[in-house]
């Protein structure tokens, strides 16, 4: 099936909710089409086009509540959905946290579509990479890279009355370059709504710099050095402090927890210079107006001057507590300044110039403290000028402690987590005291 409009969406989710004889029943809608193209030493390996559609049922008795899934459209397999979903409902265990469906909300449409990316083919994907590929093969470096695009659309509709839809779409691309002996790495990545903002060519170069420069990388020793964190080596970094959970801050589980009970909200968490919001109407990520189960999405401010502003209440946990729910982020926006990365570099008597972050795992929730390693181009920085690569090193910091050790901030730019696939808009930061454990020999 194709991307289905919102007036086709519409009809099918009113066909499927007139077969219910449940108490309440959501019905919802989701597809996606588009493609890819990966490459390995610097030739094309797999490319391919993906389409897809499944539709949910769940149906609730009470508060005993089944859903079940299907991607078949005639009326006889939409019926048996639906019949599917009341069977497991009646089997389910009563669930006390289950809210009441939703009435109807009247959703402002999203500036999530893009036509220029919903344009993108096999050949355009192709000349794409053929324009990396010219980079790495002229250095004679060797590159492996991912471009993919997508366009899907999404629809909900319940026999209260609610019905919202958002089509919308996303290309995404990354690029890691070595050298012959494979001692020295580069890595770019990059994502938007708009393919004509996508330049290869030039984050292939940037790549392709970083693996020329990283040769005959030295030693230093372990410890608390000043650091400029790259958009994307930050964006690695901090994604894991943006659910901003009331619940789990509520029940002791989060580093918005307040020791002996209650939450930091209202609290200066962070450095003054940190503004954290979302807006599904940013141009440059913007995101859908309503969250999975219905919620409006409006933009809102989460860290405000180094305050936290706001806390994410699911509909349960608002009613239990009292308080207006909120969804969750449908997006993230860091403020950053007007400096430039070379302007950060200049203003650095000493310091280290990281790249990129990975393998980042949990040490402690309630710090938030992570652990991982530097890699693809890490380099000292010496009288605001690049003197010399340097080994990778693990590290062992908190965002939170992070950006309250901050400095300054330059120019955001939209940056992808290739481990969670999500973009962020994220300025580069330079940062004092950051902690670095011990060496790696990894490249």
């Amino acid at each position: 099936m194709p991307i289905l409009t919102k007036e086709e969406a519409q009809t099918l989710l009113k066909k499927v909710l007139a077969y219910s004889k449940a108490e309440e029943c959501e019905v919802s809608l989701n597809g996606s089409e588009g493609g890819n193209i990966r490459y390995a030493l610097n030739a094309v390996s797999t490319a391919g086009d993906i389409s897809t559609v499944s539709l949910g049922v769940t149906s609730v008795f009470g508060k005993k509540a089944g859903t079940a899934t299907i991607d078949e459209f005639d009326d006889a397999a939409l019926e048996r959905v639906v019949r599917r979903s009341e069977e497991l409902a009646q089997l389910a265990p009563a669930n006390p946290e289950y809210m009441p469906m939703l009435g109807p909300h009247d959703f402002p449409e999203s500036i999530t579509y893009n036509a220029n990316t919903a344009a993108m083919t096999p050949e355009s994907r192709a000349d794409m990479v053929a324009k990396s590929l010219s980079v790495t093969k002229e250095a004679k470096l060797t590159a492996a890279g991912f471009l993919e695009n997508s366009t899907s659309f999404s629809a909900i509709m319940n026999s209260k009355g609610l019905f919202a839809y958002n089509k919308g779409n996303d290309v995404t691309f990354s690029v890691t370059t070595r050298n012959e002996a494979g001692t020295a790495s580069g890595y770019a990545a990059k994502g938007f709504t708009d393919v004509s903002k996508l330049d290869t060519l030039a984050s292939t170069k940037v790549a392709a710099g970083k693996c020329l420069s990283s040769s005959g990388a030295k030693a230093l020793e372990p410890g608390k050095y000043t650091v400029i964190l790259e958009p994307v080596a930050a964006t690695y970094l901090m994604e894991n402090m943006f659910r901003f959970d009331a619940r789990s801050a509520e029940e002791g589980r989060s580093f918005l927890s307040k020791k002996g009970g209650g939450t930091r909200l209202g609290e200066q968490l962070v450095d003054p210079k940190v503004n954290i919001y979302s807006d599904p109407f940013n141009a440059d990520l913007p995101s859908s107006t309503w969250s999975g189960d219905g919620l409006p999405r409006e933009k809102t401010m989460w860290i405000d001057k180094g305050v936290v502003k706001n806390l994410s209440y699911s509909r349960y946990w608002a009613d239990k507590k009292g308080v207006k729910p909120l969804p969750g982020p449908g997006n993230i926006i860091m403020e950053g300044g007007d400096a430039s990365l070379e302007d950060l570099i200049k203003s650095t008597e000493k310091g280290i110039l990281v790249s990129r972050l990975w393998y980042i795992r949990m040490v402690d929730p309630q710090s938030l403290l992570l652990t991982g390693l530097t890699r693809d181009g890490t380099f000292y920085i010496e009288n605001g000028k690049i003197k010399f690569p340097i080994k990778n090193f693990r590290f062992n910091e908190s965002p939170v402690i992070m950006l309250n050790n901050l400095e300054a901030l330059g120019k955001q730019e939209r940056s992808i987590s290739v481990e969670s696939y999500r973009s962020y808009l994220i300025p580069p930061m330079k940062i004092r005291e950051f902690t670095f454990s011990s060496l790696s020999d990894a490249v």
